[in-house]
């Protein structure tokens, strides 16, 4: 059996898993769960569902994905999700770190294709537990009105097998396609996440939203949840 880094069961400056904001709604999600797979999906359950998928959400500094702060907020995109899911594991004593992938055909709207000006997402974030011996996938970004939205069916989390990403819409049309796997980490890695969006999106493109952020305060100017829906995910390719 692997022996595991302390550094995936200890808090961090971002990954705040001591935070006592973290720690209440760690003990209150995982009520009931009695083992550790239970915990962790009562933990993904909750994370999923009740943070909103927000990819107008600030991205560029650490403040963006610490924990207890998504907590507060009650939203984020999907590594700020990862991250609190990590803390929340973390919490309660699952080994966790947080993990990145790069995807085409992202649940997405049009308006974000053009935002992005690319349908690549890069530096997709999941979290992965240590269940049973062997590090488990798990992806919380999507809550289940925004799947419903999209016609995606929400992505189910075992805690006994990698949960990733929804292939196929509920049309069996391709909906998502892996393409790179950037590796894992203890901690959120945002100087890297920024620096691959400038390769990927262009720097100046990047530099623009981080203006429009530090110009609003930090808040979205942008509604995910009302924009228009890609009902045919082959189109964007």
């Amino acid at each position: 059996m692997e022996t595991i880094d302390p550094k995936y069961l200890l808090p961090t400056a971002i990954i705040d898993s001591d935070h006592p904001r973290v720690v209440d709604y760690a003990g209150e999600a995982a009520r009931g769960g009695g083992d550790p797979v239970k915990v962790a999906v009562k933990l993904y359950d909750a994370v999923r569902d009740d943070i909103r998928y927000d990819p107008y959400s600030p991205f560029h500094l650490p403040e963006h994905y610490k924990a207890s702060t998504i907590l507060e907020k009650g939203r984020g995109y999907c590594v700020a999700k990862a991250s609190l899911l990590c803390a929340l594991g973390r919490a309660c004593g699952i080994p966790a770190r947080i993990g990145f992938a790069t995807v085409r055909n992202h649940l997405a709207t049009r308006q974000l294709i053009e935002y992005l000006g690319s349908d690549l997402f890069v530096y997709h974030g999941f979290t992965e537990f240590y269940l049973n011996g062997r590090w488990i996938k798990a992806t919380p970004a999507f809550n289940r009105e925004l799947c419903r939205r999209h016609h995606v069916p929400p992505l189910a989390f075992d805690g006994k097998e990698d949960s990733v990403f929804q292939p196929f819409n509920l049309q069996k049309e391709r909906f998502m396609e892996y393409v790179d796997d950037h590796g894992t980490y203890a901690d959120v890695p945002v100087d890297t996440i920024v620096s691959a969006w400038e390769k990927e999106y262009g720097k100046k493109r990047v530099r623009g939203w981080i203006a429009a952020f530090e110009a609003s305060g930090g808040t979205s100017t942008r509604d995910f949840a009302k924009e228009e829906v890609i009902d045919e995910p082959s189109h964007l390719t």
